[in-house]
């Protein structure tokens, strides 16, 4: 009989390509997956793996066995989808993944919102960039991702993953108050072309989409200073040292210093959950859904109170 946790540990090996990574997948050590192959081999009497350099890969066998893996522990999604369809129970665990402001605009809401509805239910979550999030609901590593696209570059998603729009995110401009568009009701941003920018590090999606954006209004960004949070991209930004795009979601307080224009043109971040397709029954699932749902419209709602405050604030100067 071939065991289910030493299947899991070949699938994660063939989906990670490295006994690390399928440790880190699986949160456990290097050592617990090489004796989790060891007893594999053993039990199906054949190599799995090969030395491939200082990495390992999978033999014929291990590739024909993994591929049943992958299908086997698919099944079993299945089958706990259905067991806890028809039990109706909100129970077990639901590993959550979202980038960094969705954390922090809608976690904290969302699962206190969870812990009192459902206080059997345990609620993982990590911090995690779109595009690795996705792999990781593919993966199986995570069961559910909040991850985000622009309306003007769509974040690639593989089939087998179920969607739910959470919010549409409508960014500003931010500025030093003292910068002499600051008193403006919109702006352009081809208006900036000559200022220093605050960026998102290099590699990532929203970069990527800075950049894109930024170059198609004819002109080539000066970027100054990179930083992954939006707090550490407003504190340069009240410190003089350049402009930045600035999503409402997770932003909190915007420090003295920074002004807040709406761009003419409005850009915005579609923002919504993926989970896959064969986990979709489930209640967790859904219940997980539905309270981020409910923490996007609380969120969506203190947007809208903190522009029309910007907007009276303008018009009182």
């Amino acid at each position: 009989m071939l065991n289910l946790e030493r299947l899991r540990t070949l699938d994660a090996l063939a989906r990670h390509g490295s006994v690390s990574g399928a440790a880190d997948g699986l949160h456990v050590t290097t050592s617990a997956v090489s004796q989790q192959m060891a007893k594999l081999e053993r039990e199906v009497g054949q190599q799995l793996l090969a030395k491939n350099g200082r990495g390992v890969r999978l033999t014929d066998a291990g590739r024909l066995l993994a591929d049943h893996a992958a299908r086997i522990l698919s099944q079993v999604e299945l089958a706990q989808s259905d067991i806890e369809a028809q039990r109706g129970e909100v129970v077990g665990e639901v590993r959550v993944g979202a980038f960094p402001t969705a954390a922090r605009g809608l976690f904290p809401v969302a699962m206190t919102s969870l812990r009192k509805a459902h206080p059997e239910l345990r609620v993982r979550s990590r911090e995690l960039e779109p595009e690795r999030a996705i792999r990781e609901v593919v993966r199986g590593d995570l069961d559910l991702a909040v991850v985000l696209d622009w309306s003007n570059k769509r974040l690639p998603v593989p089939g087998g993953l179920a969607q739910a729009h959470l919010l549409d995110d409508i960014p500003d401009l931010a500025m030093p108050a003292d910068h002499p568009l600051a008193g403006r009701a919109e702006v352009d941003l081809e208006e900036f072309a000559d200022d220093d920018w605050v960026s998102w590090p290099r590699g990532e999606f929203c970069y990527e989409w800075l950049m894109f954006t930024l170059r198609s209004k004819g002109f080539e960004p000066r970027i100054a200073h990179m930083a992954e949070e939006h707090h550490t991209q407003l504190a340069l930004i009240a410190a003089g040292l350049g402009v930045c795009i600035a999503p409402p979601l997770g932003r909190g307080h915007v420090p003295e210093g920074v002004a807040l224009v709406p761009v003419r043109q409005r850009m915005r971040r579609h923002v919504y959950a993926v989970w896959r397709t064969d986990a979709d029954r489930r209640p967790s699932i859904r219940a997980a859904v539905e309270a981020l749902r409910e923490a996007a419209g609380a969120e969506e709602a203190h947007g809208a109170e903190e522009t029309r405050g910007s907007e009276e604030a303008r018009g009182s100067d």
